[in-house]
């Protein structure tokens, strides 16, 4: 199983980043994406940007723990997550979260693992640039509760590939 983790001020095209993860490994049977994008609101309020900082180094580990673990509940051949930081506006790439697998189940498993953990363990701040100023952004309870139920399931899919 590889992982490629990557956090960058670059932007991120998604889909050409898609390719390599099956191309050359005929055992994929299944590639599960998730691609979060800044939306231009939030709880009912206009955003006109998000600004979005790290700590170079630790977030990266955080993000490799990650998906170390999700790696241990699934069978899975790659994990690539790719997060952008600095200054986006509406409808930028945030985040690509992508798993492949030789069945889907796994695949959508853990991608939603994935990104459910990233939300709310992943070291990010977030600020939101409004016509009433700047506001940080915190983790909301959705976020919290979704990632909690990860806590006790476990994988159902054999581990054999």
């Amino acid at each position: 199983m590889s992982a490629d983790i990557r956090v960058q001020l670059a932007p991120l095209d998604p889909l050409a980043e898609l390719p390599s993860l099956w191309q050359g490994q005929p055992q994929v049977g299944a590639l599960v994406t998730f691609i979060g994008l800044m939306r231009d609101f939030n709880e009912g309020h206009q955003i006109h940007a998000l600004t979005l900082e790290h700590y170079p180094g630790m977030t990266e580990k955080a993000l490799g723990d990650i998906a170390a673990e999700a790696a241990r509940r699934w069978p899975l051949e790659a994990i690539r997550i790719i997060h952008r930081v600095g200054t986006l506006e509406p409808q930028d790439p945030i985040v690509l979260v992508a798993v492949t697998a030789s069945h889907r189940g796994p695949a959508f498993r853990a991608c939603e693992f994935l990104i459910d953990y990233l939300k709310t363990r992943a070291p990010f701040w977030k600020k939101e640039i409004t016509p009433a100023g700047e506001k940080w952004v915190e983790v909301r309870d959705t976020d919290t509760l979704a990632a909690a139920r990860w806590a006790t399931a476990v994988s159902t899919a054999p581990r054999s590939n």
